[in-house]
């Protein structure tokens, strides 16, 4: 899952694609997958074709948050979350130091 996200991310010129795997780390999920994009619309593109193509995979999205504002979209699917940000908004919050001890996953093509 977290591939085919990462990968739907790039797809839609996603910046700074970055797979975490918290599975050591946490419960709430096994990977983050966190990218930028430089609006709100762009982020919004993203989101969806995330969605779009792992709902083609038969992952079920369990929760979504942040989809009418566009700045941080978060997608749940269980054993992945996926964090759309708007570049200031990825910067404010910095998800990566937070967790700054998962290891990154490295996703071909990216």
């Amino acid at each position: 899952m977290a591939k085919i996200a990462a990968l739907a991310a790039e797809e839609k010129k996603a910046r700074d694609i970055l797979t975490l795997d918290i599975s050591n780390l946490t419960t709430i999920a096994d990977y983050f997958v966190i990218c930028g994009a430089g609006s709100s619309v762009q982020a919004q593109a993203i989101a969806d074709n995330i969605e779009e193509k792992l709902r083609f995979e038969g992952c079920d999205l369990l929760h979504a948050e942040g989809r009418s504002q566009g700045n941080w979209i978060l997608l749940d699917y269980g054993g992945l979350v996926a964090h759309v940000f708007r570049e200031e908004d990825r910067r404010f919050y910095n998800l990566e130091q937070l967790w700054g001890d998962a290891p990154v996953v490295r996703t071909a093509g990216l």
